[in-house]
């Protein structure tokens, strides 16, 4: 059963331009409140020489220009919109600066200028504030009655302009690529972080699996060959009219089908195996060489060298999974009459020892799930398992871990 895909969150960079489209409307009403603080400043001068009602009319067309071209500009809607509407705002401010000299201009620079920044990249936005300047040098200087003696003062107000505004500018587009930057590195890291994750969960789901099977391989499936052999057993007694011998198999049958039930109950738990539960590791292995001496005939001995000290609930598993492993290969394979378990503690490593007298086999060829799952218990805790011929017959299995 596959998980359905966590919702992604917003992209930080979707975010900046949300914030960004949220700041518009502060654009906006700085630009009209500037246009109708030049209008009132206009009719509060009074008419003048040459009439201010064409001045009027060419500042209601800059706010005409910007609610047509200006507000989609700076939503970024496209450069043509910047493109437009600075034409027609600076047009019609220089045809107001020509016709009507007295005109405080500088109220309109206030939006003009950072708009050019709002709307433009920076190399456009450059081109465009030299070009605004370039046009007001001239739009000052060649209706003067003398053009020579306006050059100079007109000309350093242009370059302190261009200075001033270029800085403002630059420093202000330098933000925005920062935060830019910043929103793309944030959205690069989340789709990493859940890539990532998506790898953990997958790497969990395997290793879950992966246990489960190494779990149900020594606890379930080794209990229901018990069972099978019992029952085998149990049906040749009453082939041969033994009674006895047949409820007496009967009751380890019993008695086996109870442990695996715990042991299912255990392993859907995710709890301490069920060998374990209420015992110490030294006595589940005694009781372990027990059960298999009473099932099969083959007489098993535990034993324990050094002194027993607790070794952490996931080493004991391990330790007690590569007994059950081992001693069900020697039920199934050896054909041994003895076996021995024996459990040594050392300053500096644990060792598990089953030996048999069986009849053996290459250890070349020692695999399977079983054989598998205990190396892989083994390296997981950072110990190793070992496969011998025994002396002078049977099979050697050792498994050490660290302590």
């Amino acid at each position: 059963m596959t998980e359905s895909p966590t919702p992604m969150a917003e992209l930080s960079s979707d975010q900046l331009a949300a914030m960004w489209r949220g700041q518009a409307k502060w654009w906006h009403l700085g630009c009209y409140a500037l246009i109708a603080t030049a209008v009132t400043v206009v009719l509060l001068e009074g008419p003048g020489a040459h009439g201010r009602l064409p001045t009027v009319v060419l500042l209601v067309g800059i706010a005409v220009a910007y609610t047509v071209f200006g507000r989609r500009a700076i939503q970024r809607e496209g450069t043509r919109y910047a493109v437009l509407y600075q034409l027609c705002a600076w047009a019609c401010l220089l045809t107001v600066i020509v016709i009507d000299p007295g005109f405080e201009s500088w109220l309109l620079f206030f939006c003009l200028f950072p708009q050019i920044w709002a709307t433009f990249e920076k190399r456009s936005a450059l081109i465009g504030t030299g070009l605004a300047l370039a046009a007001l040098f001239t739009a000052a200087v060649v209706p003067a009655a003398d053009p020579v003696a306006e050059v100079p003062s007109a000309l350093v107000s242009v370059v302190i302009s261009f200075v001033l505004s270029a800085s403002l500018g630059m420093f202000i587009h330098r933000i925005i690529s920062e935060a830019e930057e910043r929103a793309m590195v944030i959205d690069e890291l989340r789709s990493t972080r859940a890539q990532l994750a998506a790898v953990e969960r997958a790497h969990g789901v395997q290793d879950e699996r992966s246990r489960l099977s190494r779990e149900i391989h020594d606890t379930l499936a080794q209990g229901f060959t018990s069972v099978i052999a019992l029952a085998r057993a149990a049906s040749s007694a009453l082939d041969r009219d033994d009674v006895d011998k047949a409820r007496e198999r009967l009751a380890m049958i019993e008695s086996t089908a109870v442990d695996n039930l715990a042991e299912a109950r255990v392993i859907v738990a995710e709890l301490t195996p069920g060998h374990l539960q209420s015992r110490t590791l030294v006595e589940a292995l005694a009781r372990l060489a027990d059960t298999m001496t009473r099932e099969t005939g083959i007489q098993v001995s535990s034993s324990v060298a050094g002194e027993p000290a607790p070794l952490g609930g996931n080493a004991e598993v391990v330790v007690l999974r590569c007994a059950q492993e081992a001693l069900s290969n020697v039920r199934r394979h050896s054909g041994a009459q003895t076996a021995a378990v024996t459990l040594a503690y050392e300053p500096e490593r644990i060792a598990l020892e089953v030996i048999d007298d069986g009849s053996g086999f290459d250890p070349a060829t020692a695999s399977g799930f079983g054989l598998d799952g205990l190396r892989s218990r083994a390296t997981e805790l950072g110990g190793d398992v070992t496969i011998a011929r025994g002396t002078p017959s049977g099979t050697r299995l050792v498994m050490e871990l660290p302590r």
